[in-house]
């Protein structure tokens, strides 16, 4: 490639000049190419520590004139032929024009400006933004990644390091690159070259570690080896790079969805050294999701930057530090001592931003007030005015809100005003606001009439309200409220009732997400309502288990809401669609809040709050549920032993996260968790468990079995109670059937919830974040093991490969598949991944994928015949017509051709040359494929293969027993059904013989090989037009070769017995069925084009036959060469004819009946990556001798 003139003083150092003259010379770099002795080591091994850009470009162009000691390197070369191609073009457009110049100074100028020119030009032409963002440097380092691990240009490289591999005990230093689906690394230290690549779908554990051995080093697990790096020069970057690299790998997994770049972010100021687009991509997504989660804002909010400043707290009457954050909609600030004072401003609330009187006191301030009358004062701001100028544009963005930020239920309220909806309308939808629940909670509902309670508990009630009230007055109340250490202890105190569906609103976010989505839960209502599904199904039978204890649900008032918010959010979020616990978290949020208000604090508990929670593995539940064990190892060490043992950890806490302890406590207890999780989010249910444990750890470790040690737990949990509750208790249908003749002692929800913070409360969220991330990979990656073991046990019983074979296969498979979804495809891997199909079914392959395996697996092997044959097992495979396979069909496929008998092997040749795999077009004769695998079972129903459409349907719709009587009747007419098999024509045939021509070119007895194909071929060609004849003897009674029926098998007999003169038999044949003008027109031009002519001197000069059936031109020929293909319509054999004429020949029994080898197929196709890579620096090399 041409690169930007830079100057080189020392030409000959490390370099050998291979080419010269006046002006250029053209050099290699030493060691290169054919070896070099220990310099060429040395050389290689400082290119490698140095990151030297010869070893991706050991070519090279100088530019020299005759006065000056100064060199300039303009063009660079990874192979011999690259820079040939550069060097021949100076020589021709260059040398005779700078020839003529006096000056060498001159000289140097043109060329320069020739060579920039040329850059330049290239550049405009390609304009891919990373290439454009991307400095020289690192677009280097991109190129030797994909030179060095023979990776395509759709692997990009994200960051690479220095640092030391690991091997044994001997550290290699070289090259760590890291790419979006792979982490590589190269070293090459004085002759031995260390190569390692690792996708990161198959990291089961990623650590950051200092040990005696490995000091601070990073380690790589997989499931079958352990990889360390150490000696980085920033670890820490680095690893927080692999974490994120591996999330988003795990994530695939997940999802089967590919990263996609961000396109929308911003260019940078300038260009930063070594660092990518995809490295500054990944930066901002790290940052973003900091943001988000440290002020619980939705998923779509970017960061667009923070400075650090002070805002004046009119409560505590002093300037606070902290950082200021502004995003696309908020305005956000966050104090450096933390619970100090945090603070969310939407910018749909904020109606005026001023620059304030700068004073030495108060040194550049922003004032910002609200559309409610409150006013914010941030100053100590470096760069005021760009500060200004940014929220100013986005405000401009910002659609006018028509109400300001009040409490929630003032917006439905409004809403509802606003739209004054008819009743006729009112009575046509499902949700809209003159129902019940879409103005208030169920609680309120119910509590309406009730009595004014003047009792103690009231009482109190009613002093946390009045201390509530208190707080908003001197600290604001909605969305711009002061968040402080005093809120936090309000929250602990457990909130009012009437006040719970406006905090948990607020303290969730779910608040910022309303009042952004206007009418939007409406709408979705009207969508989802009357449609069915899976996730409805599930819904409905659940409904009526949703705190059936309590009478909000015992009518239907409660339940049709119930129905309505889950219905909708299935609607919304298919992904999740519905998954059990759903139905006990949202019966709660009814309670307290309005039908559109506990629909959005779903949202945000689901996709938000308690990521992957609810999704169809509840992968989320079971990574906490990990984290809780980590945490037991750590703050209870002696009970976590016991409780491994008894295997009782992994049992309690997958309920109580899933339902955040609503299903195992009481209810009064529970919503008082329930109001501190909305507040601190996750790290208050991992102290109450912790706390849990450890009052009754003395218990536990005297349990002596699982059953004991959940007793004693649902005991106590049992029996936590609320002192404080002012509402009728409900009764708890566990604590009832637990509570036994002694039952414990009570224990206060307050008093536990304040033990787990004085005993926990050092748990830090950003350290729950990192313990998550360990887990996650573990979790993940358990399961999709677990989803092999389903896939391998299913198939055991349909094929004939062993365990380990399944598994390999498996793996191979499923690495295709994976591979669309970073490496593109023609469909994408989301399309095919459904997870409610069976494992088996979930992923699926493309032609393209299928042919890839197909080539690397399959025992049949056809030269260039390969794809075409591929494309016909897939099209015969393809059961449902979706141009996708699964693993089940390409199993039956291969075990069809490895594990079948001669029968089975021939039966599945024959069938990929008749319809449907011959012809796609005809999509009657598609449930020929259907059956192939499983026999034909009705032979008298439609002896043409074919069924009409609602046969089809009623099939699907049998069940289990059906499917198994089938199975049976299949194995008991298992030698009947071949003579259901369509007959094959003569174009079919002589394609099946070009077929078996190919497959037998690189075999050891390839002669006696053909020699047996074109005796069959003759034969069955002679057998063919005699049952033409006989056929159509009624119309040419003057054909002299008409017979009797007997007649087919005398001339089977005679066959046999001329089987020595094949060759001719096969050109006669031809001749007389008119497939070539004469049969001496084939000669060794024809052969010249075929891809197996290394064959032909293997076959003796005389086997035109072999030279026939191979030829293209022969077997698809025009129109013009098949001058009678009036009469071939007539020609036809059976599949009994070709099975009987093939076991007359033993090399031929042989060849089909001889076991394959898989697994060293498998082998190769495992380390294919490798392979690639060493051919193409192989072939370099020898271009380098020829060149030479």
């Amino acid at each position: 490639m041409w690169i930007h003139p830079e100057e080189v003083l020392l030409a000959g150092a490390l370099w050998v000049s291979e080419r010269a003259n006046p002006f250029f010379i053209l050099q290699r770099r030493r060691g290169h190419g054919r070896g070099g002795g220990l310099s060429g080591l040395l050389v290689g091994t400082l290119d490698v520590v140095l990151d030297s850009s010869a070893r991706v470009a050991p070519y090279r162009i100088l530019l020299q004139t005759a006065d000056s000691q100064l060199y300039w390197n303009i063009a660079c070369g990874s192979s011999r032929k690259e820079i040939t191609e550069h060097w021949d073009w100076l020589e021709t457009n260059l040398l005779q024009t700078i020839s003529i110049f006096d000056n060498d100074e001159d000289v140097t100028t043109f060329v320069k400006g020739k060579i920039s020119g040329i850059i330049a030009e290239e550049n405009r032409l390609n304009q891919a933004e990373e290439q454009e963002e991307d400095c020289g440097k690192f677009r280097e380092a991109e190129l030797k990644m994909r030179k060095l691990f023979g990776m395509p240009d759709e692997e990009k490289l994200v960051n690479y390091y220095s640092c030391s591999y690991w091997k044994g005990r001997v550290p290699r230093q070289g090259w760590l690159y890291l790419s979006v689906n792979h982490l590589c690394f190269y070293s090459f230290l004085l002759g031995k070259e260390v190569t390692l690549v690792v996708q990161w779908t198959e990291v089961t554990q990623l650590e950051k570690n200092a040990t005696l051995v490995f000091p601070e080093s990073v380690r790589v697990s997989t499931r079958h080896t352990e990889h360390f790096f150490s000696m980085f020069l920033n670890i820490n970057d680095t690893f927080k790079l692999m974490e994120q690299l591996a999330n988003i790998a795990m994530r695939q997994l997940l999802d089967n969805e590919a990263f996609a770049a961000d396109r929308s972010l911003p260019k940078a100021t300038k260009t930063l050294k070594n660092v990518s687009a995809l490295k500054r991509d990944l930066d901002a997504r790290a940052k973003n999701e900091r943001y988000r989660t440290m002020f619980r804002l939705t998923q779509d909010e970017r960061l667009d930057g923070h400075t650090d400043c002070t805002l004046w707290t009119p409560f505590a009457k002093m300037h606070v530090v902290g950082q200021l954050f502004i995003s696309n909609n908020y305005i956000c600030f966050n104090s450096r001592e933390e619970d100090l004072c945090q603070l969310i401003i939407p910018l749909r609330e904020v109606s005026i931003v001023e620059k304030a009187d700068s004073s030495s006191v108060l040194p550049c301030p922003v004032s910002i007030s609200t559309k409610n009358k409150m006013n914010f004062l941030f100053a100590n701001l470096k760069d005021r005015d760009f500060l200004v100028q940014r929220i100013s544009d986005f405000l401009q963005r910002t659609p006018d809100s028509s109400w300001g930020d009040t409490n929630p239920l003032s917006l439905i309220g409004h809403s509802a005003s606003a739209s004054a909806v008819s009743e006729s309308t009112q009575k046509g939808q499902h949700f809209h606001p003159g129902l019940p629940t879409a103005s208030q909670g169920l609680l309120a509902l119910y509590h309406r009439d009730a009595p004014e309670d003047l009792g103690p508990k009231a009482m109190k009630e009613k002093m946390k309200e009045e201390s509530w009230n208190i707080h908003f007055s001197e600290f604001g109340r909605g969305v711009c409220m002061y968040r402080t250490s005093r809120t936090r202890e309000l929250v602990l105190n457990g909130i009012p009732e009437h006040l719970r569906g406006e905090l948990w609103l607020l303290f969730s976010g779910a608040q910022n997400e309303m009042a952004s989505h206007p009418g939007y839960y409406g709408d979705l209502v009207e969508q989802a309502m009357g449609l069915c599904s899976l996730a409805t199904e599930e819904i409905e039978r659940d409904l009526h288990r949703s705190m059936p204890e309590h009478r909000a649900f015992q009518n239907e008032t409660g339940i049709a809401a119930l129905r309505r918010v889950l219905t909708a959010y299935a609607h919304r979020n298919p992904g999740i669609g519905y998954c059990q616990a759903m139905n006990i978290v949202t019966s709660v949020l009814l309670l307290y809040c309005p039908e559109e208000e506990a629909f959005w604090l779903l949202v945000a508990l689901c996709e938000r709050m308690l990521p992957d929670y609810y999704n169809t593995r509840v992968v989320g539940a079971l990574v906490d549920q990990g984290v809780f064990e980590e945490l037991t190892r750590a703050f209870l060490p002696l009970l976590y032993e016991h409780m491994q043992e008894l295997g009782v950890i992994t049992t309690i806490s997958l309920s109580w996260f899933l339902t955040l302890f609503l299903s195992v406590m009481p209810f009064d207890s529970a919503v008082l968790l329930v109001d501190c999780f909305f507040y601190e989010g996750i790290k208050v249910i991992f102290q109450v468990a912790l706390n849990v444990l450890h009052d009754n750890m003395d218990a536990l470790l005297s349990c002596s079995d699982e059953g004991e040690a959940m007793t004693i737990l649902g005991r106590y949990l049992d029996n936590v109670v609320n002192k404080q509750t002012v509402a009728p208790p409900i009764p708890h249908l566990h604590a009832l059937l637990t509570s036994g003749d002694d039952p414990p002692p009570e224990i206060d929800v307050f008093d536990l919830i304040k033990s787990s913070y004085e005993k926990f409360g050092t748990l830090r969220s950003d350290v729950i974040d990192q313990m998550r991330f360990k887990q996650r990979l573990k979790v993940i990656q358990s399961l999709e093991d677990t989803a092999k073991r389903s896939v391998v046990r299913a198939m055991m019983t349909e094929s004939a490969f062993s365990i380990e074979e399944l598994e390999e296969l498996y793996c191979l498979f499923k690495s295709k598949h994976m591979t669309s979804c970073y490496w593109g495809s023609s469909s994408s891997a989301a399309e095919r991944h459904d997870p409610s199909l069976p494992y088996l079914e979930q992923y699926r392959i493309d032609p393209a994928q299928f042919t890839q395996l197909f080539t690397a697996l399959a025992p049949w092997i056809c030269g260039g015949h390969t794809p075409t044959l591929s494309a016909r097992l897939f099209r015969l495979l393809d059961q449902n017509q979706d141009g996708l396979v699964n693993f089940k069909e390409f199993i039956t496929g291969l075990s069809g051709m490895y594990h079948g008998d001669m029968t089975e092997k021939l039966k599945l040749l024959y069938k990929l040359h008749l319809p449907p795999a011959l012809c796609p077009e005809e999509a009657e004769s598609a449930l020929e494929a259907t059956n192939f695998f499983t026999e034909d079972e009705r032979g008298e129903e439609g002896k043409e293969g074919g069924v009409d459409g609602e046969d089809k349907k009623e099939e699907r719709l049998k069940d289990y027993k059906y499917y198994l009587r089938m199975w049976a009747k299949v194995k008991e007419l298992k030698t009947e059904t071949i003579k259901d098999l369509p007959r094959m024509n003569q174009e079919q045939f002589i394609d099946l013989c070009k077929t078996l021509y190919n497959m037998f070119s690189e075999e050891p007895l390839e002669q006696q090989l053909y020699h047996s194909i074109a005796t069959v071929a003759s034969l069955l060609l002679r057998i063919g037009e005699v049952g033409k004849k006989f056929n159509n003897g009624g119309r040419k009674t003057d054909d002299p070769v008409q017979a009797p029926p007997p007649v087919p098998e005398s001339e089977e007999e005679e066959g046999l017995g001329l089987g020595c003169s094949g060759e001719s038999q096969v050109c006669r044949a031809l001749a007389e069925a008119q497939l070539e003008p004469a049969a001496p027109q084939t000669s060794d031009e024809e052969t010249k084009d075929d891809t197996s002519v290394s064959s032909y001197s293997v076959v003796s000069s005389g086997s035109l036959q072999c030279e026939d059936i191979a030829d293209d031109t022969v077997l698809v020929g025009s129109g013009e060469q098949r001058q009678g293909s009036v009469l071939d319509v007539d020609w036809s054999i059976t599949f009994e004819q070709v099975l009987a004429s093939l076991l007359t020949e033993p090399p031929l029994v042989d060849y089909f009946e001889r076991k394959r080898d898989l697994q060293s197929k498998m082998d190769a196709c495992k380390a294919q990556r490798v392979v690639e890579r060493q051919m193409s620096s192989t072939s370099d090399h020898e271009l380098a001798q020829q060149s030479i």
